[in-house]
């Protein structure tokens, strides 16, 4: 089963600590590729398979091409735009998920499927494509001039994992996420750490602490009530 036919109705259904665990096999996933010299080039939902036995494998590297030889530039002049976003001869991947550089047929490294990973958590988490548009043409304007909703993410999304979309979805690859092995870190930190809501959303107390605020409240009148009759306040 890929993360396409899943989102977003079957993994808007999984708990955060799930979602979390996929997604850090991803970047295992990625990270051993790049650690042979690989660009995947084209990771999206589709390409991300899930077994029923819990298995994460990342598919479909038709379009990798190994790091050296993806930093030259494409010759777009013997380019020619297919329907599904692939520019033959540039390769530039399915559009929604392809990253700036990509998009301008631009030199790229491990920072375009560091992009595309980030594209995938978001609409993972949100169940939507983040830059898809009703066209080639306004998806890539998009992709290269249009930032993404960041209130559109769960209210719930822990901080860490908001930074680390933040940091994927860098538009400018020199101020984007580095490595992968980066992102595991990040994912990790969130599914060992409280998590914590966002500025803006009040914190919800528990009913012990709510008991423990009405009992204080309660005390306060009494004490009040008992100083008014005793000193006729």
């Amino acid at each position: 089963t890929d993360l396409r036919k899943q989102v977003p109705e079957t993994l808007r259904d999984y708990s955060l600590d799930r979602l979390l665990t996929i997604f850090r096999k991803v970047c295992d996933a990625i990270a051993f590729a790049h650690s042979q010299g690989v660009l995947h080039r084209d990771l999206k939902p589709s390409n991300i398979k899930l077994t029923p036995d819990g298995v994460v494998k990342v598919l479909d590297f038709g379009l990798a091409k190994a790091l050296e030889a993806a930093h030259s530039a494409p010759d777009l002049r013997k380019s020619t735009m297919t329907a599904d976003a692939t520019v033959e001869g540039a390769l530039l991947g399915t559009a929604a998920y392809m990253s700036p550089e990509q998009a301008r047929g631009q030199p790229v490294d491990k920072r375009t499927d560091i992009w595309a990973f980030g594209c995938v958590l978001f609409e993972t988490l949100t169940g939507a494509p983040l830059f898809a548009r009703e066209t080639i043409t306004d998806t890539v304007a998009a992709v290269v001039g249009i930032d993404p909703d960041w209130t559109s993410l769960p209210a719930d999304t822990p901080g860490s994992i908001r930074r680390l979309l933040t940091r994927c979805l860098q538009k400018d690859a020199r101020r984007r996420l580095h490595d992968i092995a980066d992102a595991r870190i990040e994912i990790e930190d969130a599914m060992t750490t409280p998590v914590e809501p966002p500025r803006g959303v009040p914190r919800r107390w528990s009913p012990l602490t709510l008991a423990a605020l009405c009992l204080g409240i309660a005390m306060g009148v009494v004490l009040l009530w008992v100083a008014r009759g005793r000193f006729g306040l």
